[in-house]
């Protein structure tokens, strides 16, 4: 039996499901919560009803979005004939960060990984494809390049490999390239600094 006030317990179990927040963790988090003023608890408590209802996907991109379009879409500053395709919308934060990057993005929602069931169908790969393979004016396609910037996993380098392949077959004409040394093996994209990230997607290669 609990010694908390059942609502208490029940932030102290919601806080806990959050990813990397153990139950002392979320203790913590809950008696800071409390102490807070009513204003800060009650703002953070809209904040969270806010963005999920506000917030969706973006329906050219699949990053995340208020509006029918991300902000990246919709800049027309940016080159629509690079495409970085990342894994989570968490991925465009650490490429943006590096200035180094000016195309637009797509968000596949996840890496293929079938021993967890996660096959193409399941993520945002055909729409991929329906966006590379879009012609312009002149007939020519509009994206000349594709940088695959999953993540250096076991299975963000099958779902690359993947993606390489069938746009090889689907557009020859395509370059496929992939980050470059400078991310560790294993790692994610959310975890890497600036400058290793920077290096990386300056000397990206072709698959």
């Amino acid at each position: 039996m609990s010694s908390f006030a059942p609502p208490v317990q029940r932030l102290v179990t919601e806080l806990s499901k959050l990813p990397g927040v153990g139950n002392r963790t979320a203790q913590r988090l809950a008696f800071h919560i409390l102490r807070a003023s009513e204003q800060d608890a009650l703002g953070l408590a809209e904040a969270i009803r806010e963005v999920k209802e506000k917030v969706g996907l973006c329906e050219v991109c699949f990053n995340l979005a208020d509006e029918p379009r991300c902000r990246i879409c919709q800049d027309e500053r940016r080159d629509r004939g690079v495409i970085c395709v990342v894994e989570e919308p968490s991925d465009v934060i650490p490429m943006e960060r590096t200035h180094e990057y000016h195309g637009a993005y797509h968000v596949l929602g996840g890496a293929l990984s079938p021993i967890d069931g996660i096959e193409p169908e399941d993520l945002k790969i055909e729409q991929l494809y329906a966006r590379v393979g879009v012609a312009g004016p002149t007939d020519a396609p509009v994206v000349r390049e594709v940088v695959l910037a999953t993540n250096p996993t076991t299975t963000g380098e099958a779902t690359a490999l993947h993606i390489a392949e069938e746009l090889r077959r689907r557009s020859p004409q395509l370059t496929v390239t992939r980050l470059a040394s400078g991310l560790p093996v294993g790692s994610d994209l959310e975890y890497a600094d600036e400058v290793t990230l920077g290096k990386a997607l300056a000397g990206r290669r072709s698959l």
